[in-house]
């Protein structure tokens, strides 16, 4: 069967992707093994910010009793918030599916092996195309140490619908850290192990510390540069975790260990036997996303440049507008994340440490949520908006947010360093009040 373009993975990166071609005038043929919406919406973004919206609740209902308010039905019953997250996720799957139902869309269920640069086979069937791209997204990693096999991936803690009573979590990571809030939230004892000097190490330190005060308080374990070496069942059957932290050997009980370090890319089938490049961090692409073979991309995880399923969305969108011989004005290096715990982090761009060390001349200023009148409404005053401007030209370089709707506010920044605006654009830009987005304001007038 020929196509103009065959696309290897229905994730965001692909499905997205096929249905603007489509709408294009584009025939894509899509093949995906698994069900439609890939990683983030079965195994990823989507079911854990329905458990991060129902542990919101949780914490909500706790508040209301601290405020001296009766709250009859306080419930911890997490197959409560197990089912409503099947449930979001089944109505987005089918969602998804019914985009790729779409005129100009092959739709495959098959796993996908890759022959050569024009033709893909799935269930015994040949596809042929102009082009092919690679959207096989990312795997849960695992640590090489004795007793890993003990351990849960994120998508056994997804498929829980009882929780243990305590869990230990080996990663710091995002995953980690989204999966501690929630579990700590349900009344789960918790523990985190990371290996780096703070938690979430992509993120701004000052933003990584602040996080990691919150949920301490909260009674969540942190311990950080400490090096898990062994997992261990006891004579209890419970797991011991053993670790080495600052040159002493230390150990934590629980009754679940959830391995979080990290996720690799998956390669399909005949990939490599095709000539594409692999290398440490996944396929190799170029500033197109093309491969080491013309003709096939790569894009979201399995390229490993940015595992997010946003990225993944704008590098599918860069590779067909190189396809159709298109110029775009998508920045690759403007990327907001987001951390789902409860106060929300977001980022985008550099970290004060990345300025250092680049020998940049910056300034840096902060802004705290108690000083907003919305947070303070709200009762959500914990965080700080902390932002990078470049001394000489005044546009941010980067911010970094630690508060209520983290995720939502680093959009506004977003949008200004695309537009490559000053901030005094945000300084002066008028805010509604009371609004949460006036701690952006109020960290913009600084400079």
């Amino acid at each position: 069967m020929k196509s103009d373009i065959i696309i290897i993975g229905a994730g965001p990166g692909g499905y997205e992707m096929a249905a603007d071609a489509a709408q294009q005038g584009l025939q894509v043929t899509i093949i995906e093994k698994n069900h439609p919406g890939g990683t983030c919406l079965n195994r990823g973004c989507i079911p854990t910010k329905a458990l991060c919206r129902n542990a919101e609740v949780v914490n909500l209902l706790k508040e209301a009793e601290q405020w001296g308010v009766k709250v009859d039905n306080l419930s911890l019953d997490y197959t409560i918030a197990h089912a409503r997250k099947d449930t979001v996720v089944t109505q987005l799957r089918e969602g998804v599916a019914m985009l790729m139902k779409q005129p100009g869309i092959n739709y495959v269920t098959g796993e996908a092996t890759i022959i050569d640069a024009h033709t893909v086979e799935a269930n015994g069937e040949k596809y042929i195309a102009d082009n092919i791209v690679i959207a096989t997204g990312s795997a849960p990693r695992g640590l090489p140490i004795e007793g890993a096999e003990l351990s849960m991936t994120s998508d056994d803690v997804l498929e829980m619908s009882e929780l243990p009573k305590s869990l230990c979590i080996v990663g710091g990571g995002v995953i980690g850290m989204e999966f501690a809030a929630i579990f700590n939230s349900f009344g789960v004892e918790v523990s985190v192990i990371e290996f780096c000097k703070e938690i979430l190490p992509p993120f701004d330190k000052d933003i990584a510390k602040r996080l990691k005060t919150v949920l301490s308080k909260r009674g969540i374990n942190i311990m950080t540069q400490a090096a898990v070496n062994g997992i261990h069942k006891n004579d209890e059957g419970l797991l011991e975790i053993t670790f080495e932290q600052k040159g002493k050997s230390k150990s934590v009980i629980a009754e679940q260990v959830l391995m979080s370090v990290g996720r690799k890319p998956v390669i399909p089938n005949g990939a490599e036997e095709a000539g594409i490049k692999v290398g440490r961090r996944g396929i190799e692409v170029d500033s197109h996303m093309m491969t080491s073979v013309n003709g096939i991309y790569a894009i979201g995880d399995v390229n490993g440049l940015c595992m997010l399923a946003h990225a993944a969305t704008a590098q599918g969108f860069k590779a067909l507008h190189h396809m159709m011989g298109k110029q775009d004005n998508i920045n690759l290096d403007i990327v907001p994340s987001a951390v789902f715990t409860t106060p929300e982090l977001s980022m985008v761009g550099l970290t004060e440490d990345q300025c250092t060390e680049r020998e940049m001349n910056v300034v840096v200023k902060k802004s705290f949520f108690r000083s907003n009148g919305k947070a303070v409404s709200m009762g959500e005053t914990d965080g700080l908006v902390k932002m990078i401007v470049e001394a000489d030209s005044r546009k941010v370089v980067g911010c970094h947010i630690c508060g209520p709707h983290a995720a939502d506010l680093i959009q506004e920044v977003v949008t200004a360093m695309q537009c490559e605006a000053t901030v005094d654009t945000l300084a002066t830009a008028i805010h509604g009040h009371p609004t949460l987005s006036e701690v952006i304001m109020a960290t913009a007038k600084q400079f």
